[in-house]
């Protein structure tokens, strides 16, 4: 939260236009990635592994997460997430798509559309415009540092952490979880969706953070995969 909060500070007090490009693609990437590790960090709060001591610091860091985030309701969020764990890839389950439509698109618009709601547009807006008209924040800044990147984020945890992990394989679920793991090297999961996709792992052992899940996974064969 600290390096999101940061390079967010960082990429819209500099005008785009005396922005060296490199540095501009260079903070984009890593204000996606650190959008993608804001999300992660309120998922694993979801499970109560954020700050296992105490339960209330645990909810107050996921709520802080998912609002800096996109002004997300927390509550919603477990539990909607809650049934997700209880109903894999079933009609039960909120983050499935709805049995007939399973391409990317038209998955990845029935998600988003089942989380967004018009309060939290409304004040996105409003923040939208506190940035441009009371701080005087370029307005590309705004578009190209704040809201792009965490557009692009919400791709990338839906497309490595729910399409690719959860999406009906040719013959079929062959597990409880009705999950598969993306098998990518450990530094490559970490970039693609901190190791979220390490799928199958995570709804074994949802109580694993995401920074154990690559040790969590060498500890399993692959023939627990098939139980």
């Amino acid at each position: 939260m600290l390096l999101w909060t940061g390079n967010l500070i960082f990429l819209l007090s500099v005008p785009i236009s005396t922005m060296n490009p490199l540095v501009a693609i260079f903070g984009f990437v890593v204000q996606t990635l650190l959008y993608t590790g804001l999300f992660i960090t309120a998922h694993d709060a979801m499970h109560s592994s954020v700050y296992r001591r105490n339960r209330r610091i645990n909810d107050l860091i996921g709520r802080i997460a998912v609002t800096l985030y996109a002004l997300f309701s927390y509550r919603r969020l477990v539990t909607k997430h809650a049934r997700h764990h209880k109903y894999p890839a079933s009609p039960e389950d909120p983050d499935y798509h709805d049995g007939e439509h399973s391409g990317f698109l038209a998955w990845y618009t029935r998600f988003m559309l089942n989380y967004i709601r018009i309060p939290q547009i409304l004040g996105m807006a409003v923040v939208f415009n506190l940035l441009l008209h009371l701080v005087g924040v370029n307005v590309w800044n705004i578009v190209l540092f704040w809201v792009s990147p965490a557009l692009l984020s919400t791709v990338q945890l839906f497309y490595f952490g729910t399409f690719l992990p959860h999406r009906e394989p040719d013959g079929g679920y062959t597990n409880r979880h009705r999950a598969e793991t993306n098998a990518y090297p450990v530094f490559l999961s970490f970039l693609t969706c901190y190791h979220f996709g390490y799928h199958w792992e995570h709804h074994e052992f949802p109580g694993v953070s995401w920074w154990r899940l690559p040790a969590k996974r060498r500890e399993v064969s692959d023939t627990t995969y098939a139980e």
